[in-house]
């Protein structure tokens, strides 16, 4: 009902020229009455990956990139070694990438020079991107988006559907561009586009009915890769309309509504596991006798390099889609020896994070080169690709992450072993370290005494073996000592409050047997304290 009227009161502003007795001021108080119950709820916007990407930048920083892409004159060889900083292998995507790359901005530079360009015939070089989980698809992106400069928009195509009603509009994507570039339109036309999981909207053979997640989706993405105008304001930016209308009526000036798709670069990615079964039938279908037996040594990726438009049909892709994506990538699976290549020689690793985190606590570690090897070898067994690196590492890393933080332990060494047990390298490291840990807690005792005497007024004084049983109980229980202190000597400063009330005592020695039974000792206290003041 609501959407109705409101609707219903745009178009009447719209169409405000055409009546001279209505004020501006009176049409925005109509809309403001029917807001005013109303509670929109935004729907919460993902975590960014690279929180610099959506801070906003000072104007200057977005002429700066529109100037890098005007002057573009990377040559194929240049983003190729700036790939091999960042991802291992997959040499024939790097190759094929790097030259579409600059065959895409090169002629963005061209159109830019002389607007003339923009008006010939040109097929972009779209790009779809085939391999399996974890082999780098979208960090080959991310790299190239980062060396340009240019703004990066990555999203599901699972999330889509035809309609936008249910699930998200394709045009989204570009609104999404636009807020990467920090609302600049003209850098945003430039832009990179990289959607995943492109092989879960393969219309399936036998749907009955209307497919609005699979064929649609596809319809609609196919006028975005050529090019179309997109509104910035979705059908349902029911607030974004309302403040376009105001600020027509207010004389402001009109902020630009559409965005051209011309040149912006789209690559979609996605696994294909049943694209390699398809082609390895057909070319098995085509092949005579011994022939046909050479095929079972071949990996998915070798079949998925053979895959033709037929094969993309027939997988549920529509002809003008697959015609889009001229570009055809197929990403290599990694084998284990390729997951220690990335731990060792990657910039920003799994392993250069974990020494990130440790030295957040001040500690740094070293590893074996038989340790990176086993890990690698548990990483390739999980099948997820470079992922796996992470999901071995933190099983490995996670108690050790939570134990030392705590401890005296500065560094420390990961062996095989480690990687095999870790459980029990980190007990034997407790106890070899036991001995400076334990001055690590006299020194918090100590530190603790000094905070509550400038808190209460109250000096504090351990005897050694109340020191001593403190960090037995911190030992025992694996609590720090403020943690101990909170816990058993939680009520001691009102007690000692009130004995130094009556007696005029500041200053108390804590023994083993306070420290054994805090609340007996204290009451005993104070019934002495009562004595001495009469």
């Amino acid at each position: 009902m609501f959407l109705t009227r409101a609707k219903s009161a745009i178009r009447h502003m719209n169409d405000e020229k055409t009546d001279q007795n209505k004020a501006p001021e009176s049409i925005e108080q109509q809309l403001h009455e029917l807001l005013r119950n109303v509670t929109i709820i935004a729907p919460p916007q993902p975590r960014p990956q690279n929180p610099s990407a959506t801070d906003e930048k000072p104007p200057e920083q977005s002429q700066e990139t529109l100037k890098r892409i005007r002057q573009f004159n990377l040559k194929p060889r240049d983003i190729r070694d700036y790939l091999d900083r960042f991802v291992i292998r997959q040499d024939e995507a790097k190759k094929v990438l790097s030259v579409a790359i600059c065959d895409h901005y090169n002629h963005v530079r061209r159109c830019m020079e002389n607007p003339k360009f923009s008006e010939e015939e040109y097929s972009k070089h779209n790009i779809i991107l085939l391999g399996p989980s974890g082999v780098g698809k979208t960090y080959l992106m991310r790299c190239i988006a980062k060396l340009i400069g240019v703004p990066f928009v990555k999203a599901d195509a699972t999330k889509f559907s035809e309609t936008g009603y249910v699930g998200h509009d394709v045009e989204d994507l570009v609104r999404d561009l636009l807020k990467a570039a920090n609302n600049d339109t003209e850098l945003a036309q430039y832009g990179i586009i990289y959607m995943d999981e492109i092989d879960k909207i393969a219309a399936q053979a036998g749907t009955v009915g209307k497919d609005v997640s699979g064929r649609g989706v596809q319809i609609n993405l196919l006028k975005l890769m050529e090019e179309t105008d997109v509104n910035l304001f979705s059908q349902t930016d029911l607030i974004g309309q309302m403040q376009a209308v105001f600020d027509m009526q207010r004389g402001k000036e009109q902020r630009r509504r559409t965005i051209n798709t011309r040149h912006i670069l789209f690559i979609v990615s996605g696994a294909f596991d049943r694209l390699a079964e398809q082609v390895k039938h057909r070319v098995r279908s085509s092949q005579i006798g011994f022939a046909s037996h050479e095929t079972d040594n071949q990996r998915d990726s070798d079949f998925l390099r053979l895959a033709n438009t037929k094969d993309f049909i027939d997988y549920g892709f529509e002809p003008e889609f697959v015609g889009r994506l001229p570009v055809r990538v197929v990403c290599d699976p990694l084998s284990a020896d390729d997951l220690e290549e990335i731990m060792l020689h990657s910039e920003g690793s799994i392993l250069s994070q974990y020494r990130f985190d440790f030295q957040g606590y001040g500690m740094d570690f070293g590893i074996s080169r038989e340790a990176v090897k086993a890990v690698a070898l548990h990483a390739h067994d999980e099948q997820t690709g470079a992922r796996g690196l992470m999901t071995v590492m933190e099983r490995v890393f996670r108690n050790f992450k939570f134990e030392l933080p705590s401890t005296a332990i500065k560094s420390f060494d990961v062996d095989e072993h480690t990687i095999k047990s870790p459980g029990e390298t980190l007990t034997l490291l407790m106890k070899k370290n036991e001995s400076a840990q334990r001055e690590l807690l006299k020194q918090e005792i100590k530190t603790f005494s000094g905070e509550f005497e400038k808190e209460h007024g109250l000096q504090l004084t351990f005897t050694r073996d109340a020191v001593e049983a403190i960090i037995d109980i911190c030992a025992a229980e694996k609590r720090s000592v403020r943690n101990v202190f909170a816990a058993r000597f939680h009520d001691f400063e009102y007690g000692l409050k009130l004995i130094a009330k009556n007696s005029g005592q500041t200053s108390f020695s804590i023994t083993k047997k306070i420290v054994s039974n805090p609340s007996e000792e204290l009451s005993r206290r104070i019934a002495d304290s009562f004595k001495q003041g009469k």
